[in-house]
């Protein structure tokens, strides 16, 4: 290939790319055009709020989203947007101290997650509302599942569309036993033990009726746990939630029909109750950014939307720190 060729080439990647910055700083410019100069856009906010609708700063709803399989991690800029724990719990400690924050709307689009995850969510957002007191309404989006339903149960208000899919109310230990194919292809275990259950839940061994019975036995203290958590913030009785909670899903009709959600409606119906029971038509909305640029976050989530419109992929397709994102104990829907 001669020089010329390459440096056609290469011009042609620039300006591709070059077209990539200019749609991505478009499109951010364009959600800030509230804002008063490009400055103000860039270095806004060293707490990193994101004003979703202009109101009383003296009466504000915060919005949180918990999104995907919730597990250890945070998000980064050249992956798919992903649960990021850490944020989250911080954002809760945050509306703690804020009280000009006079309600919490959290979005839940989840199949579950960890059951660590899962209680430490849903016990910092019980301390939240023992501290503050304020109300707390949850919007059920495409899924709400397991460990999404855990979080949400204790919420004043829970709203679902028809096509939600929530419930999966259960726990859940994936394995697998490889024993066999090691064996095929001449692979040897040669694991040393101080106890016939250190290696509890291996792969490389088949499972002993004693594995399955501690493994059982964690399970189903586990999952007592869960059904204490539906039963108490529902509101409902024991035996009611047993029925339940043998691990079906359920869509948002259905849902509502046996008493896990409240009322059918999307994230703008949502609101509209929660301002009109509580008062807060003009309350300013806001989120909390997940950068302490809100420009540069906005904008480097604008880029990888681009790019992958573009067909061109991700390096958040390989997405290797979820490879084990199911293993261990689960509140997640075994379906996902």
């Amino acid at each position: 290939m001669n020089t010329k060729r390459w440096l056609a080439i290469g011009l042609a990647v620039v300006v591709f790319f070059s077209s990539l910055v200019i749609s991505a700083i478009g499109n951010v410019l364009t959600k800030d055009v509230e804002k008063t100069s490009l400055w103000e856009s860039l270095m806004s906010d060293a707490m990193s709020e994101n004003i979703l609708r202009e109101g009383l700063t003296d009466k504000r709803i915060v919005v949180i989203e918990v999104t995907g399989i919730m597990v250890q991690g945070t998000q980064s800029y050249f992956t798919s947007p992903s649960y990021d724990h850490q944020k989250i719990l911080s954002d809760l400690d945050r509306i703690i101290e804020d009280t000009s924050i006079k309600a919490l709307v959290i979005k839940v689009d989840t199949p579950g997650g960890g059951v660590y995850e899962s209680a430490e969510l849903r016990d910092k957002i019980k301390e939240m509302k023992e501290l503050r007191d304020i109300p707390i309404y949850v919007v059920m989006e495409s899924m709400a599942t397991s460990g999404g339903y855990y979080i949400s149960a204790d919420a004043d208000k829970i709203f679902a569309s028809k096509e939600s899919i929530t419930g999966s109310i259960g726990v859940i230990m994936s394995g697998l036993n490889l024993s066999g194919l090691m064996e095929k292809y001449g692979v040897e275990d040669t694991t040393v033990k101080s106890g016939d259950l250190k290696d509890v839940g291996s792969a490389t061994r088949p499972a002993t009726e004693e594995d399955i019975k501690v493994l059982q036995d964690l399970v189903d203290d586990m999952y007592e746990r869960f059904v204490d958590v539906v039963a108490d913030g529902r509101n409902m009785d024991r035996s009611l939630v047993y029925k339940l909670a043998d691990g079906r899903i359920y869509d948002g009709e259905q849902a509502l029909k046996v008493g896990l959600i409240d009322a059918i409606g999307y994230y703008d119906q949502a609101m509209l109750d929660l301002e009109s029971t509580y008062e807060l038509e003009n309350a300013q909305i806001f989120s909390y950014s997940s950068s302490e640029f809100p420009f540069l976050n906005e904008f480097m989530t604008e880029m990888t939307m681009l790019v992958r419109s573009r067909n061109m992929g991700s390096i958040g397709d390989i997405n290797i720190s979820g490879i084990n994102s199911k293993q261990g104990f689960m509140y997640i829907y075994g379906g996902y």
